[in-house]
C-alpha cells in the first residue's frame, strides 16, 4: 500500500492505527498543537477522524476514501485533518462521541467529526462511503457541502458549535443524590429493567447487533447472590451459554470476538479485544463458582490460554487486539473479514477424514453451501463459521457413541483444525500495551489462578504487574503513563488506567498474599484521588485538569464494553478501606456512587458496574483471614476453599507471621494476634472486624462460609 508514496506526519507516531494511515495521500496531523495552530492560522475547519487499528469499517473508509487521491485533495485543500487512536486517547474520543450522539442520535467507529479551529464540533457522523449508499450521504458530497457552508455561513457554523458545546457541558452536571435514596429498591428496579430487554431465546439484551457487556453480568450475578432472584442468574447463564456456543467464540483457539451482527450470536465481527477476554473470563469464572458447571470453567480456561499464547509480549505486558480482517488463505494479496477463522466444508472434510469429518460437521453445522445466513455485505460466500449446532449428547446419540467418545473425537478434530489454521496468514496484531486493559487482564488472570488453581495464570499476572509498574509508572511521582509500544512508554494516564490497574493489583494480592501488590494499589489510589477527584461535585473526572486542547473535562455516564472508571474506583475504595483501615476512603466511595445517583435512579441499566459498587456498599463487610505459612499445603488448602466460592462481598487477608503481618496490623489491629492454631494453619471469618473462632480444616471453613 505504501509503495512509491511519501509518508505523512503520522509516520513518526507509535500508534499502530496512526501508522496504518501514514502513507495516505491525506495530509494528516496527529492530535496536538501543530494542527490546532495551523487551523487557526488558515481559518480552516478541522476534520477529526477517530478509530482504532482493528476496526473493520475504519479499514473500509481508509481504502475507499483516505487512499483516494481526489477525496484526499478535497480534504487537504479545505480542512486540517487530524487522526486519533481512540485507544490511546479515550478522552478525545469520549468528547466527540458525545457530540456525535447529540447531533445524530448514534455513534461508532470510524468517528468522523468536523470542528471549528477552537475544537468545537458542528457536524458528525461515523463511516461515510465515498458515494451515497447504505442510506448514508457520500463523503465527497459531505466535504463539498461543509466547505461551502464554512465559506458562506461561518458565523452560523460557529454559533451552532458553541450551542453544541454548551449542551455537552450541561449534560455533565447530573444532580447528586443522597445515599439514603440509593437502596435495595434501586437494585431490584435494575433487574426488572434488564429483564424487560432480555432475549429469552438467544440470551443477551435487545436485538442485533449483540454485544457482550460483562458489567451487566457482574451486577446480575451479585444480585442473585444477594437476593436469590433466579431470573438474575438465568439471564447471565443463558447469555454465556449462547455466546460460547455461537460464532462469537473461537472454538479452535479460544477467546471471544468483539460482537455478533445477528440475534443468535452466530456471525461475529471478528476482531478480538484484550478488554473483552479479560472481563469475559471473569464472567465465566464467576458463573462457574455459582453453578459448579464445568463448561464455564473450560471456557474461562481457553480464553485465558488464548491471551497467554497470542496476546502476551515477551516483557509480560498484554497486547491490545487482533484485527477482524486478514489475508485470504487462497488469495494472500486480498484481505477479507474473518478470513483467518472461516472454513469450507471441503477443507474440513479433507483435514479430518471420513471418521471425524461427519461428526464435526454435524456438531458445528458445517454445510457445503456455507452456514452463514446473515451476510448483509455478501462477503462470506460458501464459508462456514464454527458454532455448536448440536449438544455433545445429541452428537453422541446421532453417531451411536458414548458421550466421552464423542468428546474425545471432537477435541481431536478441533486440535487438527487449529494446527492447520496456524499455517494461515494471521490478522494484524495491535501490539501496544495499554495500562487500563492490562489492569483488567491482571484481574482476569489472578481470578483464574484462584478459581482454577492454575499457577501459570498467577505467574503471568505477576509478570504483567511488575512490567507495568516498572515501565509505565514514575516511581518518584507515582504517576502512570497509558501506553507502551516499540520500546517507548508515553501519553498521560487517565482515570481508568489508575482504577483498573489498582483493581488488578488488589486481585493479585488476594491470589498471591504478596503485600507489595496491595501497597502499590493503595499508593496508586491515593494518587488517583489527588489527580482526578471532583471537589465540587464528588466522584472522579476521567482526565486530569483541563488542558488547552480539551474543550471539556468529562465524566463517563455510560458503561458499555468496559466498566466505568468511577464504578471501579468506588469498589476499589470500599475494598481498600477494609484492607488498609482507611475509613475515609469508604466515604469517598459513597460520595462517588451518590454523584451519579440521579442518573442511575432514572435508568439504572446504564451503569451496571456502579450498581455492583452500590450493592457492595450496602452489604456489611466480611473479612476472611488465612493464618499460616503460604508455602505449606494446609494453608493452601484453606485458601482453595475460599477461592472456590463466589464471595464478592468479602476481602481476603493473610497472617503469615512475617513483618508484613505487623505492617498490616498497625492499621488493622484485629490482625495482630491471628496465628495458626497449635501449629496448624487457621482461617478466621469476620464480620465488621468481629471474628468467629478460627477453624483449621477446609471442611470446617466451608461450613463457616456457607452459613447464612
Amino acid at each position: 500500500m505504501a509503495k512509491g508514496r511519501q509518508p505523512n506526519r503520522l509516520i513518526h507516531e507509535k500508534s499502530p492505527y496512526l501508522l496504518q494511515h501514514a502513507f495516505n495521500p491525506v495530509d494528516w496531523y496527529p492530535w496536538g498543537d501543530a494542527a490546532f495552530a495551523r487551523a487557526r492560522e488558515l481559518n480552516l475547519p478541522i476534520f477529526l477522524s477517530i478509530g482504532y487499528s482493528t476496526c473493520h469499517w475504519c479499514h473500509v473508509m481508509a481504502h475507499e476514501s483516505f487512499d483516494d487521491p481526489e477525496i484526499a485533495a478535497l480534504l487537504n485543500a479545505n480542512f486540517i485533518c487530524i487522526k486519533v487512536d481512540r485507544e490511546e486517547r479515550p478522552d478525545i474520543d469520549q468528547i466527540y462521541m458525545a457530540a456525535a450522539q447529540a447531533l445524530t442520535g448514534g455513534g461508532g467507529w470510524p468517528l468522523s467529526v468536523f470542528l471549528t479551529p477552537k475544537l468545537k464540533p458542528f457536524y458528525a457522523g461515523t463511516y461515510f462511503p465515498p458515494e451515497p449508499r447504505y442510506g448514508q450521504p457520500g463523503f465527497r458530497t459531505v466535504l463539498t457541502s461543509l466547505h461551502e457552508l464554512w465559506a458562506s455561513q461561518q458565523d452560523k457554523v460557529l454559533n451552532s458549535a458553541e450551542q453544541i458545546t454548551a449542551h455537552l457541558r450541561e449534560s455533565l452536571t447530573a444532580a447528586a443524590t443522597s445515599a439514603a435514596e440509593l437502596d435495595e429498591a434501586l437494585l431490584a428496579k435494575a433487574v426488572a429493567q434488564f429483564a424487560a430487554s432480555f432475549d429469552q431465546q438467544y440470551g443477551g439484551f435487545g436485538q442485533a447487533p449483540k454485544f457482550p457487556r460483562p458489567v451487566t453480568y457482574t451486577f446480575l450475578l451479585r444480585q442473585y447472590l444477594r437476593t436469590g432472584e433466579q431470573r438474575a442468574l438465568d439471564m447471565v447463564t443463558t447469555t454465556l451459554d449462547r455466546m460460547a456456543a455461537g460464532g462469537m467464540y473461537d472454538h479452535l483457539g479460544g477467546g471471544f470476538h468483539r460482537y455478533a451482527t445477528d440475534q443468535q450470536w452466530l456471525v461475529p465481527h471478528f476482531e478480538k479485544m484484550l478488554y473483552d477476554q479479560a472481563q469475559l473470563a471473569v464472567s465465566y469464572l464467576e458463573a462457574f463458582q455459582l453453578t459448579n458447571q464445568a463448561r464455564y470453567a473450560e471456557i474461562a480456561r481457553q480464553t485465558l490460554d488464548y491471551v497467554l499464547r497470542d496476546l502476551t509480549s515477551p516483557e509480560g505486558g498484554f497486547f491490545s487486539a487482533e484485527d477482524a480482517d486478514s489475508p485470504k488463505p487462497d488469495k494472500p494479496a486480498e484481505h477479507g473479514e474473518g478470513a483467518f477463522y472461516l472454513w469450507s466444508k471441503k477443507e474440513i472434510d479433507t483435514l479430518l477424514g471420513p471418521k471425524m469429518g461427519p461428526i464435526f460437521d454435524f456438531h458445528y453445522n458445517i454445510l457445503a453451501d456455507g452456514n452463514i445466513n446473515h451476510d448483509p455485505q455478501d462477503e462470506f460466500g460458501n464459508s462456514n463459521i464454527l458454532h455448536t449446532d448440536h449438544s455433545l449428547e445429541e452428537t453422541a446419540k446421532h453417531f451411536k457413541l458414548s458421550v466421552p467418545e464423542a468428546a474425545k473425537l471432537l477435541a481431536a478434530a478441533r486440535h487438527t483444525l487449529f494446527q492447520a489454521r496456524t499455517s494461515r496468514p494471521r490478522s494484524h496484531l495491535d501490539d501496544k500495551v495499554v495500562t487500563a486493559w492490562n489492569g483488567l487482564m491482571i484481574s482476569g488472570l489472578a481470578k483464574g489462578a484462584m478459581v482454577l488453581d492454575e499457577p501459570r495464570y498467577l505467574a503471568a499476572a505477576q509478570k504483567a504487574a511488575g512490567f507495568i509498574l516498572v515501565t509505565l509508572r514514575d516511581e518518584k511521582t507515582n504517576t502512570l503513563l497509558r501506553r507502551y509500544r516499540d520500546g517507548a512508554a508515553g501519553l498521560e494516564a487517565q482515570l481508568d488506567d489508575y482504577a483498573f490497574l489498582s483493581q488488578g493489583l488488589l486481585d493479585l494480592y488476594e491470589a498471591s498474599s504478596d503485600i507489595r501488590w496491595l501497597q502499590a494499589a493503595e499508593a496508586l489510589t491515593a494518587k488517583q484521588l489527588e489527580l482526578f477527584w471532583d471537589e465540587a461535585n464528588n466522584g472522579f473526572f476521567d482526565t486530569t485538569a483541563i488542558s488547552s486542547n480539551r474543550i471539556l473535562r468529562m465524566k463517563s455516564q455510560y458503561e458499555g464494553a468496559e466498566p466505568g472508571g468511577n464504578a471501579v474506583a468506588a469498589m476499589n475504595l470500599l475494598r481498600l478501606s477494609e484492607m488498609t483501615g482507611q475509613s475515609g476512603w469508604a466515604e469517598r466511595a459513597r460520595r462517588t456512587i451518590a454523584s451519579v445517583g440521579a442518573l442511575i435512579q432514572t435508568q439504572p441499566v446504564i451503569m451496571p458496574r456502579m450498581l455492583a459498587a452500590l450493592a457492595l456498599q450496602l452489604t456489611p463487610p466480611q473479612q476472611i483471614v488465612i493464618a499460616g505459612n503460604p508455602a505449606e499445603a494446609a494453608t493452601q488448602a484453606l485458601r482453595r476453599e475460599v477461592y472456590s466460592r463466589f464471595l464478592p462481598n468479602a476481602i481476603l487477608l493473610f497472617a503469615d507471621n512475617s513483618p508484613n503481618q505487623a505492617t498490616m496490623a498497625a492499621r488493622l489491629p484485629f490482625l495482630k494476634n491471628m496465628q495458626p492454631i497449635n501449629g496448624q494453619a487457621a482461617a478466621y471469618v469476620c464480620q465488621n472486624h468481629t471474628c468467629n473462632l478460627p477453624v483449621t480444616t477446609p471442611r470446617e471453613l466451608a461450613a463457616r462460609l456457607d452459613r447464612k
